[in-house]
């Protein structure tokens, strides 16, 4: 069976050829089967009921969160539930920020998604902290040789994000770390966009936090997950107060539970947590080293075809070491809506603006781009449909 055939959405539309998923990827039958049968043999609310629906629908939830840290080679403890990568930064941004005075520092790069420099904005605001940026190459890539320049002693964390949704680029974490160990900090890292394309063993990478979402990887909307160092989370305070982050309330004193139900106030995304628990074990009986080599020859014919497009500029890497397959163009002087409103009658889906990256583009010049991402489903007819499209973008606005 063609991997395309797995997700009903794409085997329902063969004439749809989307190349989106780095917004949102589409959901294999065996995960929307997962949160299907939750719905309609278990939905309950999790934790403390006693009935067989409450018990069963625990067991699956907490299940799920067994089947992440499974697959990303962590404990159970480590992954905290949270709405989405950015949900996850924003609780790293309060519960380690809470400990951060004036005149700390907190690094981040040109490159980051506004999740991963809004909150950082809003900290400084709140601390009195100095927020300091890493320059980006003209490869689109995080000048990492700007490090000892920028991190000093009163650097507290670093947040970077693993791969850029626009440029594609792949950060070297490996000098992140060792820049980071050097001056003491933490290092978060938004993993959105590098967890849809293979197993990842977060604890080797040596960063304290890692964030990312669920409907990136296959799973439902609403869903994400922050990934801590174990003596990382049980030193932070909580984000949010409320029901299953307790271990008791009085009116005098109330005592927290221990990571990672301390992060976790209120009824949790229990149907979402199920379904990135599915979309876990569904990744992980693929063939990754197939998918990954499929991914690149696409991406290494997109980007190849790409260049060949009079008045078409590319907006990162375009050889393919260390990139993953996001590819961002401008098409002369069109708007990079106006573009993929053409692509979409070829059948294309891209998205098309500043991808909530609007000081990137202001680096390069740019309002916005025109970006197509290659997933596993992702085929050459994809690219073909792409280029076509291209071709009457081209006569349309020349």
């Amino acid at each position: 069976m063609r991997l395309r055939d797995r997700f009903p959405l794409l085997a329902a539309d063969p004439k749809l050829h989307y190349l989106d998923s780095g917004a949102s990827s589409q959901v294999p039958a065996d995960v929307l089967d997962a949160v299907t049968r939750f719905e309609t043999t278990q939905r309950a609310n999790v934790h403390r009921g006693v009935h067989r629906l409450a018990e069963a629908a625990t067991a699956a939830y907490e299940g799920a969160r067994d089947e992440i840290a499974r697959f990303f080679g962590a404990r159970r403890e480590e992954i905290v539930f949270t709405s989405g990568t950015t949900a996850a930064i924003n609780l790293v941004a309060h519960s380690f920020g809470d400990a951060l005075a004036a005149g700390d520092e907190v690094v981040i790069s040109e490159l980051e998604h506004h999740s991963n420099i809004v909150p950082w904005q809003m900290l400084r605001d709140r601390r009195g902290l100095k927020l300091k940026v890493l320059p980006v190459t003209e490869e689109g890539r995080i000048d990492l040789g700007a490090l000892d320049g920028v991190v000093t002693r009163k650097t507290r964390l670093i947040a970077l994000a693993h791969c850029s949704n626009v440029t594609g680029a792949v950060v070297d974490l490996a000098r992140v770390v060792a820049a980071a160990k050097s001056a003491g900090a933490a290092v978060l890292v938004d993993g959105a966009q590098r967890v849809p394309h293979g197993p990842l063993d977060i604890p080797e990478l040596g960063v304290d936090f890692y964030a990312f979402s669920g409907h990136k990887m296959y799973a439902p909307h609403g869903i994400g997950v922050l990934w801590g160092k174990r003596e990382r989370l049980e030193a932070l305070p909580p984000f949010m107060g409320g029901g299953d982050m307790i271990r008791s309330v009085t009116f005098e004193r109330t005592t927290y539970a221990p990571p990672p139900t301390r992060f976790e106030a209120g009824t949790p995304n229990i149907s979402g947590a199920i379904g990135l628990g599915a979309s876990c074990r569904w990744m992980s009986g693929l063939d990754w080293p197939g998918i990954v080599q499929e991914e690149m020859r696409l991406t290494g014919r997109l980007l190849g075809s790409l260049a060949k497009v009079p008045g078409l500029r590319v907006l990162g890497p375009l050889g393919l070491q260390q990139r993953l397959g996001v590819v961002s163009f401008a098409l002369g002087s069109a708007h990079p809506h106006d573009v993929a409103q053409i692509l979409d009658r070829h059948g294309v889906a891209c998205r098309g603006g500043h991808h909530c990256a609007e000081p990137l583009m202001e680096r390069f010049g740019l309002a916005g781009t025109t970006r197509a991402t290659i997933a596993p489903y992702s085929e050459d007819a994809d690219i073909d449909a792409l280029l076509n499209g291209l071709d009457e973008a081209r006569r349309l606005f020349a």
